[in-house]
């Protein structure tokens, strides 16, 4: 089959793409922008990759379109799809019907820490030797690629089939399917990690995605298994309309019978069922959020077969996904980090994974608003809280309909507001000195800016 996938450059997109190529199937794709990781990682499966929008691309003549939920009503070529009556379907769809099918769907659902939790779960049952596939919203370092098919037979114990972990993402499938992504992955196991508001380009409001939480909810059979945070209170709510599988909770405060819930810090803590240690994981990572993660992988792990105690000695080895706190190089004495974080919750637990790391020392924050959710200004108001633990907050003011810097005025000095990718840099240059470090956060390629930073800091050191 060939599959020409609009869209392709996305993480979810170019992950079904890369599953696709590995299936047999013959993949084309093209997207109006190309940026690593998924680039490289498309470009290196041999996939050709097409600049835009183009409607002669449909003298490719494919068996069926995929198309992606950036692609819209009036876009070039899906108008020629549309025009010339030709098979399309969503990714989401696609992978249902040929991907999913008996395996034990393990998806991780949650306004934060999706694919970092996603990683993890594959690393375990990895290290157990089920040899899992998986669909990652990112590059695990452990695997070096965002998908793979995985054993595709034979079963585990506690399994209705070889395991497929999956990123469960709330956004909506396509432009003819306003649904979840999620509800049509059909797992077994659901992590529910948390809920906020977010998406405000398709949702009015919080009690909006509660509903498609709801829904996901629903699809899980009744010998399936619900990971779920107990300290979040949406979530809750979304229980209380309806639950008819076992549900595992983690992250209680205090014990609970049969909750997991860790004791000790986040990058050395024992893992806890009711008052029973049940494991420990020593590892590299930081923040309280990771250890909540950690806490909803050994959950869903353990429904596929894998004891506690063997999930927390995996993560000892688990290397985090790239675009997470990723160390992209140094220079001058000035160290500048990636990061996928876009919500002001997700911000602020990042700044403060690094603040825990780096002490007293500077940590210069550097802010893209391009998520629809940020570029509508829905979430403006909280940017000074996200980035209150920064010694200074640097943003790219872009054509957003909202001021940046009115949204930064309680920052008073510790921040600033530039109109390009160029300008930010040589203000972050200026300020920048040695022991400092640069995070630059963006769910997007954020224009270069990590090597443009870097350079520039090697011209101002030389």
């Amino acid at each position: 089959m060939h599959l020409h996938i609009l869209g392709i450059c996305g993480t979810f997109m170019g992950g079904l793409a890369a599953l696709a190529r590995e299936a047999g199937h013959e993949v084309t794709g093209c997207d109006a922008n190309v940026y690593p990781p998924m680039s490289d990682q498309l470009r290196a499966l041999g996939i050709e990759l097409i600049e835009g929008w183009d409607p002669a691309q449909t003298a490719l003549a494919p068996d069926v379109y995929v198309i992606g939920n950036v692609v819209t009503r009036g876009n070039a070529l899906m108008e020629a799809i549309l025009d010339a009556g030709a098979r399309y379907t969503s990714g989401p769809q696609w992978l249902a019907e040929h991907v999913l099918p008996g395996r034990h769907v393990l998806a991780v659902a949650g306004t934060h820490g999706k694919t970092t939790t996603t990683a993890m779960l594959a690393w375990i049952l990895e290290a157990a030797g089920r040899q899992p596939g998986f669909l990652v919203g990112g590059v695990p370092c452990n695997f070096g690629v965002s998908a793979r098919l995985g054993d595709t037979g034979g079963t585990g114990p506690g399994a209705a089939g070889a395991p497929f972990v999956i990123e469960a993402d709330e956004y909506d499938t396509a432009f003819f399917d306003k649904r979840s992504k999620f509800v049509h992955y059909r797992p077994r196991t659901a992590v529910l990690n948390n809920l906020e508001y977010d998406h405000a380009d398709i949702f009015p409001d919080l009690g909006a995605i509660e509903t498609q939480f709801h829904h996901l909810v629903r699809t899980v059979p009744g010998r399936g298994r619900l990971v779920v945070n107990a300290r979040d209170e949406a979530l809750k709510r979304v229980l209380a309309r309806g639950c008819w599988s076992e549900v595992q909770r983690f992250g209680t405060a205090k014990e609970e019978p049969g909750a997991l819930r860790a004791r000790g810090e986040p990058h050395a803590f024992d893992v806890l069922r009711g008052s029973l240690k049940i494991g420990r994981v020593d590892w590299a990572l930081l923040g309280e959020h990771n250890q909540l993660n950690a806490l909803a992988a050994i959950g869903a792990a353990e429904h596929a077969g894998v004891a506690p105690e063997a999930a927390a000695a995996a993560l000892a080895r688990f290397e985090n996904v790239k675009r997470r706190l990723e160390l992209r190089g140094e220079a001058g004495g000035v160290r500048v980090y990636d990061d996928f974080a876009h919500h002001p919750t997700a911000m602020r637990t990042t700044v403060d994974g690094l603040r825990r790391k780096v002490g007293l020392q500077r940590i210069l924050a550097v802010f893209e608003p391009r998520s629809n959710t940020m570029k509508l200004g829905a979430m403006k108001a909280q940017l000074p809280w996200a980035l209150e633990e920064a010694d200074l907050a640097f943003c790219l003011q872009g054509d957003y309909g909202w001021d940046a810097a009115e949204a930064l005025a309680p920052m008073g000095t510790k921040a600033a507001v530039a109109p390009s990718v160029d300008a930010l840099v040589a203000l972050i240059v200026r300020a920048a000195k040695p022991g400092d470090h640069v995070l630059c956060m963006s769910n997007g390629g954020f224009g270069g800016i990590h090597g443009k930073l870097l350079d520039a800091l090697r011209r101002q050191a030389a």
